[in-house]
């Protein structure tokens, strides 16, 4: 497909709204397909953060209920409101960068402050059924020529949020409308958008999409089943995870459909946004530094040593988790074995939040171990900069993990990861075997096991890599070395654009 006009249907977008990877893989993609010759606008809800980063261009166009065919879909009046002001997309461009947009305004559903999925309890919102139905009916609009002066060749969603976008588009292409090639990424099938089947006339959903081979799924609804059935073609984030999600273990329960749908379905690796994760350039991490030339990663080593009230050891191994603290990056395993990380001379600091329980066990290891533990709980992005950037090794110990981007961080910053063989980190890193290090394939240390005793001889390998200063170095370069860039991903989405478009 040469040249296409793609919408980029999404939930959030660095640096405007971020609350984990996606937002990354939003502010990256999008340019590396405009330089690959696509003309790509992006559709967001119009959360105040977003709304705050864009600067408007032209006239608001209403997005209608319903189709124009007279169609029996669209949605109906939001909860607790009267019909009232129906939803408008604005267009304009994202200030910093310039970036093409739609923010999709919808009284009472997205001018809220704080998480955008969660509220101040830590619970889903109780309309987010509607924020996200309305988002995918706006795509699907827009996907079938709301605006005559832009109709896009290709809708390109990502993850559950934007799941009935492709239920709707099915709809109306039954109707007569002409419909886009499609495509669906999934950034993590655990997360899937279920909601109670009570709520399906209001999301306009029509009876004869609410089967076992629709979007129902256990009696409920779930965007991200409507996602898998009814796009041309489906993406996921690396090749590993593409495989494993067709099994059992992490299905996630959708398994079975992505079996049915092996032949729409491909991985491809995010990539790291140099103008954000350079070592060189970064504005956050000065001095910089390369890997012929790590003075400057010395330098924050010790900065990070500072701020984190850790002692001032050039010597110690320093370990960093920048991350979720949930079981599912497998940092339930972490407490088991910082005693032996500190008693070999390790240091250990940890950004993040998430259980309780992880969060209590890891703020117990750094009372017990002042100086050598140090915990951060919370999200800050200039600190996740100083602490990639200062440390040694980066552990990422998940149970399953898509892609995985900290891991492709650490390769970049020279903070060697440690990582459990799966999905993308499986694809990414590899481990520190004497044959790996005969060859100069090694990149850091690999685990495969979920359990505290492979993880910790992983930790012990990184501990005897160091005390081998050429070899480490040498891993290091290479790590450092390495490039998943965002134009390679970019060249495998066209690929798949162009498979959409043939899709019958």
């Amino acid at each position: 497909m040469n040249s296409p006009k793609v919408l980029y249907v999404c939930s959030e977008v660095y640096p405007l709204l971020k609350t984990g990877g996606l937002a990354d893989v939003s502010a990256g993609l999008p340019p590396a397909l405009a330089a690959a010759g696509a003309e790509v606008r992006l559709l967001l809800p119009a959360f105040p953060s977003v709304v705050a980063g864009v600067t408007p261009d032209g006239a608001p166009l209403p997005v209608p209920a319903g189709d124009s065919a007279g169609l029996p879909l669209g949605l109906g009046p939001r909860p607790g409101t009267a019909q009232g002001p129906q939803p408008w997309l604005q267009r304009g461009r994202i200030t910093a960068g310039g970036q093409a947009v739609w923010l999709l305004h919808a009284p009472g559903l997205y001018e809220r402050p704080g998480n955008p999925y969660l509220d101040e309890t830590g619970r889903p919102w109780p309309d987010a059924a509607e924020q996200f139905a309305w988002l995918g009916w706006a795509a699907a609009l827009l996907g079938t020529g709301l605006d005559p002066s832009w109709r896009p060749d290709v809708v390109h969603g990502h993850d559950w949020h934007t799941g009935l976008a492709f239920a709707y588009l099915r709809q109306l292409g039954l109707g007569g409308a002409k419909k886009p090639a499609t495509v669906f990424t999934i950034h993590n099938l655990a997360y899937q958008g279920v909601f109670p089947a009570s709520v399906r006339e209001r999301l306009g959903l029509p009876d004869a999409l609410f089967h076992l081979h629709g979007i129902e799924y256990h009696g409920q609804i779930s965007c991200m089943k409507a996602g898998l059935k009814y796009a041309d073609a489906i993406t996921t984030v690396s090749p590993t995870y593409a495989r494993e999600i067709t099994g059992h273990e992490q299905g996630c329960g959708l398994d079975g459909v992505l079996r049915q749908r092996h032949a729409v379905l491909h991985g491809i690796l995010n990539g790291v946004d140099d103008a954000v994760w350079s070592p060189e350039n970064d504005p956050l991490v000065q001095p910089g530094y390369d890997a012929e030339h790590l003075d400057g990663k010395a330098q924050a080593k010790a900065r990070l040593q500072k701020q984190m009230k850790l002692k001032p050891l050039k010597s110690a191994l320093l370990f960093c988790v920048v991350s979720r603290l949930t079981e599912q990056k497998g940092l339930h395993l972490l407490p088991g074995v910082v005693d032996e990380l500190v008693r070999r001379g390790g240091q250990l600091v940890v950004l993040g939040t998430g259980d309780a329980s992880i969060v209590a066990a890891l703020q117990a290891c750094a009372a017990r171990h002042p100086g050598q533990v140090a915990v951060h709980i919370g999200y800050d992005e200039a600190l996740s900069h100083a602490v990639i950037a200062g440390s040694d090794v980066i552990l990422v110990p998940s149970r399953f993990e898509p892609c995985g981007l900290t891991q492709l961080y650490g390769l970049r910053y020279g903070t060697l990861p440690l990582v459990r063989a799966v999905g993308g980190l499986a694809d990414t890193v590899t481990d520190c075997s004497l044959e790996n290090l005969d060859d100069g394939s090694a990149s850091g240390f690999v685990f495969r096991d979920l359990s505290e005793a492979d993880l910790l001889s992983a930790v012990r390998r990184a501990f005897a890599l160091h005390r081998r200063p050429a070899d480490w170095r040498a891993v290091q370069r290479h790590a450092m070395g390495l490039r998943f860039d965002w134009a390679r991903a970019a060249h495998d989405y066209l690929r798949v654009y162009g498979l959409a478009a043939t899709h019958p």
